[in-house]
């Protein structure tokens, strides 16, 4: 199964979450996830990338 979310570089430093799919940013609660920092960004695509492979499962009646 595909991943959903990356990661793109925008600067050194900043990064950006986006969807594979839709080639746009990833929204969470209102913030985009734009300009994030080296530490944080990594366990942000890992942790999406988690609830959408379990979200695809359980819609595929895989749960």
């Amino acid at each position: 199964m595909a991943n959903r979310y990356a990661l793109r570089m925008e600067h050194p430093h900043s990064w950006t979450v986006f969807d594979v799919f839709t080639g746009q940013p990833v929204e969470l609660k209102r913030q985009v996830m734009v300009g994030m920092n080296t530490r944080d960004v990594d366990a942000m695509v890992d942790r999406l990338n988690s609830r959408d492979v379990k979200r695809r499962a359980k819609a595929d009646g895989k749960s």
